[in-house]
């Protein structure tokens, strides 16, 4: 019967088969490259993941990730700060911005509606959108459109759905990505053009 791996080995493993994407055989392959890998590469991973965890933080604003808070996108002077997007992850924001096709503000919601998984609306950040909503309708300078940008899986529809008929209680324009995207497929797979057709031909949500 072959060995088991050094406790220390194990250990790696264990933690590497967490994260996402991420089986065993696949943590195993890569706890066995840092292994064999010059110790120099290994301590600069380190760093740069403590460094992540210690000074990469979440904007008070919109929610993605972020060094300053706020946020520079939201601390940008020349956005249009009558449009809001909402979308599910940084990712998908940044999905967004690199195509250069929007100039408005962002609302990440960190993640999907899942009830079957226990994930309701009090686990995103559905009532900060609200009060964001309703702060800058009181300073005078209130939204006139929200575009709903999540993904076409059936979680993501429903989210979108439940915002729709939320927000749609407001005085404001609730549209979201129109044709283009295909469905199951999330934002940060799809390219610039099918994305720019999505934003060009937005709908009432």
């Amino acid at each position: 019967m072959a060995k088991e791996h050094p406790p220390q080995l194990t250990h790696l493993i264990e933690r590497l088969a967490k994260l996402p994407g991420l089986g065993r055989k696949s943590a195993t392959r890569l706890a066995l490259h840092v292994l064999g890998a010059p110790e120099v590469e290994i301590r600069e991973l380190a760093q740069a993941l403590i460094a992540v965890k210690e000074e990469i933080h979440f904007c008070s604003e919109c929610f993605t990730v972020t060094e300053a808070d706020p946020c520079p996108l939201c601390a940008d002077p020349l956005r249009d700060r009558t449009v809001i997007c909402v979308v599910e992850t940084p990712a998908d924001l940044m999905v967004i911005e690199s195509s250069g096709l929007y100039r408005g503000l962002y609302h990440v919601l960190g993640g999907v509606l899942a009830p079957l998984a226990g994930f309701g609306p009090e686990h995103l950040k559905i009532d900060e959108l609200d009060r964001r909503l309703d702060r800058a309708e009181a300073e005078g300078e209130p939204f006139r459109e929200v575009v709903l940008a999540t993904g076409s899986s059936p979680e993501a529809l429903a989210t979108c759905s439940y915002l729709a008929d939320r927000l749609g209680r407001r005085n404001l324009a609730v549209t979201r990505l129109a044709r283009g995207l295909p469905l199951g497929v999330d934002l940060e797979y799809v390219d610039n053009g099918t994305l720019k057709e999505a934003l060009e031909f937005r709908r009432k949500a």
